[in-house]
This record gives C-alpha cells, structure tokens and sequence, in this order.
C-alpha cells in the first residue's frame, strides 16, 4: 500500500510541476484540502443516509416501504441538484465558491437534522413498534426533518458537481504527454480516499449512532462537516480557479434557436472554410464534427457584413449566429445522454441502502460465536466499500500496465468496456441477494418466526457480504468508467457539468428505484395479499423483489450494448483542445 501511494504521488508531482509552474497554484499541495472536504463531507453525510431507515422507522414511526420511498427521495434531490450547482459553478461564480457555499449549507442542513434528534417535540412520542398503536409525526414534524434533508441536498448540490472537477483542473494539463494517464491515476486516488471516508463513515459512525443515541450520532457529523468548511477555505490561496464562463444553458439555447431559424438552409460540404463561424483566431475547431450535423446549421455564416462585427470577426447577435464551439459544446452534451440513461438502471441497484439494513437487523450480527459484539446492521455496506477502495488500487497499479500491453490502451480498458463489465456485476449482485434472502426467509419461516418479524434469525449476516462485494465492485467499474468518460467527452468549460451528469443518473435511478419500490407494493398486495415489501419481512418476499430488479438489470445491459456501439469509438479523445482558457489568462488567483 506505501509503494501504490508512493507512485501516485510521483505521478501527481509529476504534473503539478507543469500545471502552474509560473504561479505556484495548484498541484500536489492542493489535494489535502480538496480532498479532505469531500472525504469529510461524505463521512458526514453517508453516515446519516446508511442508519437513516432505522431512525425513520424507530422514531418516526413509518413503514418500510414508505421509509424506503422517502431515501430514495432523499437521494434523488441530493443528485438533481449538482446539475444546477454544475451550471452555477460553470456560468457565474465558478467551482471554488461553490463548493465553499455547498460546504456551508449541508452544515446548516446536519445542524437542523441534530435537532430533529434533541429537540422531543420534533419527533412522535416514543412507543413500541410491536403494539402497533404508535403515533404518525405530524405535518410540523415532517416538515421539521425535511427541511434538514433539503439544506444538504442543496449543499450537496454544490460539492459534489464540482469537488472532483475543481481537484482535475489543479493537475489537468494536455500539454503534458502522460495527461490522460495522470488524471486516471487521480480519479482513483480520489475516488479511493472517497472511499475509505465511506467506510468509515459506515462503521464509526453508525457505531456511535448505535451505542450513544443519535443525539451524539448526528452531532459527530455536524462536528465533522463543520471541520471540512473550516479546511476547504484554509486553501484557498494555493487554488487554481478558473473562472465561469457565461451561461452555458444560455448558450444552449441559442444553439437550438439559431438552429431552428436556418432549418431551410443546405448544410455546405464539412471542409467549407469561411461557412462556419469561428471568433477565435488560431482557434483549433474550425470545423464542425461529423454528428449531430444539422446542429451545424447553427453557426453558418448567412451575411458576413450583417452577422459580424468587421473589426474582430465575432458575432454581432448570437441570437442570429452561434460559434462553432458553442454547437460543439451541446453536441457534446446531447451525444453522451443515450450512454448515461444506462447508467440509471444500475443506480438503482447502488441505492439499495435500506432493505439490506432491514435484512442485517433480523439475523445474527455478532462477530464470532461467543462474542459480545455485534456489527451494526447499517456497517454491512462498509464490505462494499471495502471492496471497491481494493479493487482500484490493484486495477491502477498493477491490472492496467498489464491489460495495456494487450490493448494499447494506457488506460487498460476503455471507458465503455469498464461500464458494461458494472453492469454485468450489477445483474450478478441482484441474483446473490434474491437468493440469500430466499434462504433467510426460509429459515425464518421453518424457525416459527412468521408472525415475529423483529426477532432474530439464527443465520449470520456475513451472508449478505457476497451481494455488498458484487455492488462495490460493480460500482468501482461503472461509476469511475462514466465519470471519466464524461470528462474526456467535455472540454475543460464543461467539466462540472460533465461529472454532475453522473449525479444526475443517480437521482433519475433514485426516483425510479422509488417507483419499483410502489409499484411491487401495490401490485403484489392487490387481493389483500401480503405486500412483497411488507413490514415483515418474514411474510413478504423480499427475494422477489430483487428479482425484478435484476431482470431489469439484464434489460439495461443489452440496451448499454446498443448505444455503446452507436456511440462509435471516439471515446479516448476530446473532440477538440481548449487552449483559449489559457490564452485568455482564464486560470487566474481570485
């Protein structure tokens, strides 16, 4: 583990050195603070999320369908709304204020949470759940522990668009030959310190929540994000921060307006020099690509006099004619939707935090047989964790120079092929823990335990490590392979909004892993049956639930290989080099 870290930091030196050898901004010593807010943040945060259900169900009262579908929620509006802290970072204050904004506000979020905790009157009276009389929160207290979940979904919003960009743009450097290798071994090292954050976060964390109460458990977090505000503004004056640009969605806009007007106008040959509007000069996109051709029409020069400016050559009125760059940027965009709607299949699979809890709390928990300890039914997610923090350290330092020998690939694998082999993991997860649950229901029922759901089942909960390990690394896979793919396909203008796309399929898959969730409890209890999702777990079926989800998740898998291959093979290049950020001192000491 020294040797892996020992590399990375020479690989990262490495390009420090080139990125801003002038200013003396960015580069390796900028990588703790970064780091450590979004390390912090997700200690924080996941923490809260993995023990939530039990908080909902112990002390809200609610079911498990209705505190499942409320997570699901939860989860949803924390990853729709990166793409608007995206659009905010990339158009207005850049990627700097943001995340310090964000930072600010889920501190706010986890102190009003805190009070949920200690203030009674926030929650329903206490009760026991077996006697089946306990009282419904009010509108008051719902709206009480909504609000703290809205304040960190919003500062989600502003952290995680922009914390993996923002560290990207203090080593990002195309002029360096090893670039592409570098930002790779930095999304890993990332993505890896995100990852141990988690587990502790599922462990320690959820620990504390177990045996001191929340009150202390939801303290800790607030506690700890307050940490990552103070650290994350302690760096500010060794930040690279590139400035906004203007509104992107504008721009977008103007693309499909401008488009619309000349739809009666015949695209000229591609190679038509003096057709196309381009305002810079020496600028390297002087031709439009070849897809999404009739987005071209867009930036076609009609009436040189009338549509630019005769001094400088730009645009008199973008409303009337767009630059290349502009059509390329929304072509960017609209090319990678097909590819990233896969990834909101596989969200769903990832999002399955509360009924593996539910399951963990029924079975035997302790450590050993004999032992005293008992691991937190939430903690079962840390092997997940565990797995997929393993795997990326040995597919960057020893899978990869391997596998590039056969593939000549410096990556190993390509994005796309590393997204497909998540999803295969993804289907084969599903099915370990469809049967892992049939087997605990089986035992439960043969035990006497169908009319006692809260009773415990002599089986081991070790045996729902398989279908943790199956996701970390199906995760480990997909999620790294979209985000890097969605960098790659984004000049440097878009990057936030490149990762926040991975976000945004998150919420999508949130929102949709919520409407299974109601459609299999309606559907199976229709007759006055026994929900599949029902409060006891006993009685439902659970196995069948998960059933569904992979044979759904075998459907998004032939649907991935179709847009794979109308993606074509561009993959492992930006489209075009954006150079004019530099050109224009955009990298600047705010």
């Amino acid at each position: 583990m020294e040797k892996i870290e020992e590399n990375n930091t020479d690989i990262l030196k490495t390009n420090s050195e080139d990125v801003s050898s002038d200013k003396k901004l960015g580069g390796l010593k900028t990588m703790p603070f970064i780091i450590a807010n979004e390390a912090l943040e997700k200690v924080a945060s996941v923490g809260l999320i993995s023990n939530m259900i039990l908080y909902l169900k112990n002390e809200y009262h609610l079911t498990n369908a209705s505190g499942a579908t409320i997570l699901f929620w939860w989860n949803a509006m924390s990853n729709f709304t990166p793409i608007f802290g995206a659009f905010l970072a990339d158009s207005y204050l850049g990627r700097f204020y943001v995340i310090a904004l964000g930072t600010f506000i889920t501190l706010i979020g986890m102190v009003v949470l805190w009070l949920t905790a200690t203030l009674k009157e926030a929650r329903p009276h206490a009760c026991k759940l077996e006697l089946g009389n306990c009282l419904k929160p009010t509108i008051a207290q719902f709206a009480f522990l909504f609000s703290s979940f809205a304040l960190m979904s919003i500062g989600a919003g502003g952290i995680r668009p922009c914390s993996l960009a923002f560290g990207a743009d203090q080593f990002d450097n195309p002029k360096n030959p090893n670039n592409g290798r570098i930002l790779q071994s930095f999304f890993n090292c990332y993505y890896a310190a995100v990852g141990i954050s988690v587990l502790i976060s599922v462990t320690v964390i959820v620990y504390i929540q177990t045996q001191f109460g929340w009150v202390v458990g939801f303290g800790v977090p607030a506690g700890l994000m307050f940490l990552a505000t103070i650290f994350f503004l302690l760096g500010s004056t060794i930040f690279i921060k590139i400035k906004a640009n203007k509104s992107l969605f504008t721009n977008f806009v103007q693309v499909i307006v401008v488009a619309w007007k000349n739809k009666h106008l015949a695209l000229p040959p591609m190679d038509s020099n003096g057709w196309y509007h381009h305002d810079e000069k020496g600028s390297r996109t002087i031709f439009p690509s070849n897809k999404l051709r009739f987005l071209d029409k867009a930036c076609i020069i009609r009436n040189p006099e009338k549509d630019l400016n005769t001094n400088n050559g730009i645009s008199t009125n973008q409303w009337n004619i767009c630059t290349i760059q502009q059509v390329e940027e929304f072509k960017s965009l609209l090319k990678v939707l097909p590819i990233w709607s896969t990834g909101i299949m596989i969200a769903v699979t990832i999002s399955q935090h509360a009924f593996p809890v539910l399951q963990a709390n029924t079975m035997d928990r302790h450590l050993s047989k004999g032992s005293n300890f008992q691991i937190p039914a939430s903690s079962y997610g840390a092997f997940g964790v565990l797995t997929l923090t393993t795997w990326l350290a040995f597919y960057d330092r020893v899978l990869v120079p391997w596998i590039s020998r056969f593939t000549r690939k410096p990556r190993g694998l390509s994005f796309k092929q590393r997204m497909g082999i998540g999803l295969l993991l993804s289907c084969a997860a599903q099915v370990v823990a469809a049967l892992v649950e049939r087997e605990r229901r089986s035992r439960a029922l043969d035990q006497g335990l169908a009319d006692h759901p809260l009773s415990q089942v002599d089986m081991s909960a070790m045996w729902l490590v398989p279908q943790h390990c199956l996701t970390g690394l199906a995760e480990a896979f997909n999620a790294i392979g979209q985000i890097e793919f969605y960098y790659s396909q984004f000049p440097k203008s878009m990057a936030s909004i490149g990762v926040a796309l991975f976000s945004l399929g998150m919420g999508f898959g949130n929102l949709v892993g919520s409407l299974i969730v109601e459609i299999v409890d309606h559907v199976s209890s229709r007759g006055g049956k026994v929900s599949w999702v029902s409060n006891n777990l006993n009685l439902g079926h659970y196995d069948y639930y998960y059933w569904v989800l992979c044979l759904l998740s075998v459907g998004n898998f032939f649907y991935f290989i179709v847009c794979a291959w109308a993606y074509g093979s561009d993959e492992d290049k930006r489209i075009w080099e954006e150079d004019q950020a530099e050109k224009k001192g955009e990298i600047v000491m705010l």
